[in-house]
Protein backbone atom coordinates (compact mmCIF):
# COMPACT_ATOMS: atom_id res chain seq x y z
CA UNK A 1 0.00 0.00 0.00
CA UNK A 2 1.52 3.63 -0.81
CA UNK A 3 -0.48 6.04 1.30
CA UNK A 4 2.23 9.10 0.58
CA UNK A 5 3.45 10.31 -3.09
CA UNK A 6 6.73 12.36 -3.01
CA UNK A 7 7.57 14.64 -6.43
CA UNK A 8 10.31 15.86 -7.88
CA UNK A 9 9.51 19.62 -8.97
CA UNK A 10 11.75 20.77 -12.37
CA UNK A 11 10.96 18.16 -15.08
CA UNK A 12 8.81 16.10 -12.91
CA UNK A 13 5.52 17.84 -12.37
CA UNK A 14 6.45 21.34 -13.99
CA UNK A 15 8.09 21.93 -17.21
CA UNK A 16 11.26 23.80 -16.58
CA UNK A 17 13.65 22.33 -18.88
CA UNK A 18 13.83 24.87 -22.01
CA UNK A 19 14.15 27.31 -18.74
CA UNK A 20 16.84 25.73 -17.16
CA UNK A 21 18.92 24.98 -20.46
CA UNK A 22 18.17 28.42 -21.90
CA UNK A 23 19.58 29.46 -18.32
CA UNK A 24 22.77 27.80 -18.67
CA UNK A 25 23.59 28.73 -21.78
CA UNK A 26 22.88 32.51 -21.20
CA UNK A 27 25.59 32.54 -18.12
CA UNK A 28 28.16 30.25 -19.89
CA UNK A 29 28.35 32.69 -22.90
CA UNK A 30 30.86 34.69 -20.71
CA UNK A 31 34.74 35.33 -22.58
CA UNK A 32 35.91 33.25 -19.41
CA UNK A 33 33.78 30.17 -19.59
CA UNK A 34 33.48 27.85 -21.48
CA UNK A 35 29.94 27.65 -23.96
CA UNK A 36 27.66 24.71 -23.53
CA UNK A 37 25.66 22.30 -25.51
CA UNK A 38 22.20 21.26 -24.62
CA UNK A 39 24.02 17.46 -24.56
CA UNK A 40 26.07 18.58 -21.51
CA UNK A 41 23.60 20.09 -19.87
CA UNK A 42 20.99 17.70 -19.70
CA UNK A 43 23.00 14.80 -17.41
CA UNK A 44 23.73 17.14 -14.56
CA UNK A 45 19.58 18.53 -14.42
CA UNK A 46 18.55 17.24 -10.87
CA UNK A 47 21.24 18.79 -8.92
CA UNK A 48 21.46 22.02 -7.57
CA UNK A 49 21.94 25.28 -9.50
CA UNK A 50 26.22 25.51 -7.06
CA UNK A 51 27.05 21.91 -8.07
CA UNK A 52 26.28 21.72 -11.88
CA UNK A 53 27.91 25.61 -12.36
CA UNK A 54 30.79 24.22 -10.34
CA UNK A 55 30.75 21.42 -13.07
CA UNK A 56 30.15 23.81 -16.12
CA UNK A 57 32.64 26.23 -15.11
CA UNK A 58 35.70 24.37 -12.91
CA UNK A 59 35.66 27.02 -10.81
CA UNK A 60 35.24 26.44 -6.80
CA UNK A 61 33.62 30.00 -6.41
CA UNK A 62 30.14 30.16 -8.50
CA UNK A 63 28.67 33.16 -7.15
CA UNK A 64 28.67 35.40 -9.73
CA UNK A 65 27.48 32.58 -12.04
CA UNK A 66 24.82 31.89 -9.52
CA UNK A 67 23.89 35.52 -9.49
CA UNK A 68 23.57 36.06 -13.30
CA UNK A 69 21.71 32.00 -13.25
CA UNK A 70 18.76 33.17 -11.51
CA UNK A 71 18.56 37.12 -12.46
CA UNK A 72 18.22 35.45 -16.44
CA UNK A 73 15.72 32.75 -14.92
CA UNK A 74 13.49 35.35 -13.15
CA UNK A 75 12.85 37.59 -16.43
CA UNK A 76 11.98 34.85 -18.32
CA UNK A 77 10.44 32.40 -15.69
CA UNK A 78 6.90 33.09 -16.35
CA UNK A 79 6.67 32.64 -20.13
CA UNK A 80 8.81 29.19 -20.23
CA UNK A 81 7.46 27.04 -17.85
CA UNK A 82 3.85 24.75 -17.43
CA UNK A 83 3.11 22.14 -15.68
CA UNK A 84 3.16 18.59 -17.68
CA UNK A 85 -0.11 16.76 -19.24
CA UNK A 86 -2.70 15.51 -16.19
CA UNK A 87 -0.53 17.24 -13.61
CA UNK A 88 -3.12 19.43 -12.15
CA UNK A 89 -6.06 16.71 -12.65
CA UNK A 90 -3.78 13.82 -11.28
CA UNK A 91 -2.73 15.55 -7.79
CA UNK A 92 -6.88 16.73 -7.19
CA UNK A 93 -7.20 12.86 -7.39
CA UNK A 94 -4.88 11.28 -5.32
CA UNK A 95 -5.38 14.38 -2.50
CA UNK A 96 -9.47 13.67 -3.06
CA UNK A 97 -8.30 9.94 -2.43
CA UNK A 98 -6.62 10.88 1.11
CA UNK A 99 -2.68 10.68 -0.33
CA UNK A 100 -0.73 12.98 1.47
CA UNK A 101 1.58 14.89 -1.16
CA UNK A 102 4.36 16.91 -1.29
CA UNK A 103 7.70 18.31 -3.04
CA UNK A 104 11.48 17.10 -2.84
CA UNK A 105 13.20 19.77 -4.76
CA UNK A 106 16.83 21.35 -4.90
CA UNK A 107 15.43 24.34 -5.80
CA UNK A 108 15.63 27.05 -3.55
CA UNK A 109 12.00 27.71 -1.27
CA UNK A 110 11.44 31.30 -3.01
CA UNK A 111 11.44 29.97 -6.60
CA UNK A 112 9.99 26.32 -5.61
CA UNK A 113 7.01 28.24 -3.63
CA UNK A 114 6.80 30.66 -7.26
CA UNK A 115 6.02 28.07 -9.26
CA UNK A 116 3.97 26.02 -7.19
CA UNK A 117 1.63 28.93 -6.65
CA UNK A 118 1.83 30.03 -10.42
CA UNK A 119 0.01 26.97 -11.44
CA UNK A 120 -1.83 26.64 -8.35
CA UNK A 121 -0.25 23.26 -7.20
CA UNK A 122 0.85 24.36 -3.83
CA UNK A 123 -2.97 23.40 -2.56
CA UNK A 124 -2.29 20.03 -2.99
CA UNK A 125 1.15 19.95 -1.06
CA UNK A 126 1.13 19.16 2.19
CA UNK A 127 5.12 19.25 2.42
CA UNK A 128 7.61 21.44 0.60
CA UNK A 129 11.25 20.39 1.31
CA UNK A 130 13.78 22.48 -0.66
CA UNK A 131 17.30 23.24 -0.93
CA UNK A 132 16.82 25.62 2.56
CA UNK A 133 15.60 23.37 4.49
CA UNK A 134 18.52 20.33 4.48
CA UNK A 135 22.05 20.18 4.46
CA UNK A 136 22.74 17.27 2.43
CA UNK A 137 20.49 17.61 -1.13
CA UNK A 138 19.70 14.51 -3.24
CA UNK A 139 21.00 12.55 -4.06
CA UNK A 140 21.31 12.36 -0.13
CA UNK A 141 18.13 10.63 1.83
CA UNK A 142 17.95 13.63 4.07
CA UNK A 143 15.74 15.59 2.08
CA UNK A 144 13.28 12.73 1.67
CA UNK A 145 13.62 11.97 5.14
CA UNK A 146 12.49 14.96 6.09
CA UNK A 147 9.46 14.73 4.00
CA UNK A 148 8.70 11.68 5.81
CA UNK A 149 8.94 13.07 8.84
CA UNK A 150 6.70 16.27 8.38
CA UNK A 151 4.13 14.22 7.10
CA UNK A 152 4.52 11.54 9.66
CA UNK A 153 4.57 9.00 6.68
CA UNK A 154 6.45 5.50 6.66
CA UNK A 155 9.01 4.61 4.02
CA UNK A 156 7.57 1.21 3.50
CA UNK A 157 4.48 3.32 2.68
CA UNK A 158 5.51 5.48 0.54
CA UNK A 159 6.76 6.63 -3.53
CA UNK A 160 8.99 9.33 -4.58
CA UNK A 161 8.25 10.43 -8.26
CA UNK A 162 11.39 11.78 -10.07
CA UNK A 163 12.79 12.39 -13.55
CA UNK A 164 17.07 12.39 -12.83
CA UNK A 165 19.36 9.87 -11.34
CA UNK A 166 19.67 11.96 -8.29
CA UNK A 167 15.57 11.35 -7.21
CA UNK A 168 15.89 7.74 -7.83
CA UNK A 169 19.29 7.45 -5.52
CA UNK A 170 17.58 9.57 -2.60
CA UNK A 171 14.67 7.10 -2.95
CA UNK A 172 17.21 4.03 -2.77
CA UNK A 173 18.89 5.51 0.02
CA UNK A 174 15.88 6.96 1.96
CA UNK A 175 14.18 3.24 1.78
CA UNK A 176 11.23 4.25 -0.37
CA UNK A 177 9.83 2.79 -3.43
CA UNK A 178 10.43 5.15 -6.84
CA UNK A 179 9.06 6.05 -10.00
CA UNK A 180 10.79 7.65 -12.79
CA UNK A 181 8.98 9.43 -15.06
CA UNK A 182 9.32 8.87 -18.90
CA UNK A 183 8.99 12.13 -19.71
CA UNK A 184 12.52 12.77 -18.10
CA UNK A 185 14.90 14.85 -20.91
CA UNK A 186 17.62 12.56 -19.42
CA UNK A 187 15.24 9.72 -21.44
CA UNK A 188 13.49 6.49 -20.10
CA UNK A 189 16.58 3.94 -20.89
CA UNK A 190 18.52 6.16 -18.81
CA UNK A 191 16.48 6.58 -15.92
CA UNK A 192 16.17 2.76 -15.82
CA UNK A 193 19.91 2.37 -15.25
CA UNK A 194 19.12 3.45 -11.64
CA UNK A 195 16.64 0.59 -10.88
CA UNK A 196 13.55 2.76 -10.23
CA UNK A 197 10.75 0.43 -8.43
CA UNK A 198 8.22 1.97 -11.48
CA UNK A 199 8.49 3.73 -14.46
CA UNK A 200 5.69 6.21 -15.67
CA UNK A 201 4.59 6.54 -18.97
CA UNK A 202 2.29 9.38 -18.41
CA UNK A 203 1.18 10.89 -14.86
CA UNK A 204 -2.43 8.76 -14.44
CA UNK A 205 0.17 5.89 -14.27
CA UNK A 206 -0.37 6.91 -10.83
CA UNK A 207 -3.77 6.09 -10.24
CA UNK A 208 -3.30 2.15 -10.93
CA UNK A 209 -0.29 2.30 -8.50
CA UNK A 210 -1.37 3.91 -5.50
CA UNK A 211 -4.89 3.55 -6.20
CA UNK A 212 -5.41 0.25 -7.80
CA UNK A 213 -7.11 1.10 -11.19
CA UNK A 214 -6.42 2.94 -14.23
CA UNK A 215 -10.09 4.94 -14.72
CA UNK A 216 -10.90 8.38 -13.64
CA UNK A 217 -13.41 8.93 -11.60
Amino acid sequence: MIDTVLFDLDGTIVDTNELIISSFMNVMNQPDVLPLTREQIIPHMGLTLEQQLRTFSGQDDVTSLVTAYREYSSIHHDAMVAPFPEVNIVLSRLQAEGLKLGVVTTKIRATTEKVLKLFELDQYMQVIITLDDVEHPKPHAQPIERALEALGSSPETTLMVGDSPADLKSAEAAGVRSAGVAWSLKGEEELSKYKPTYILQQMSDLYELVLGDTVDR
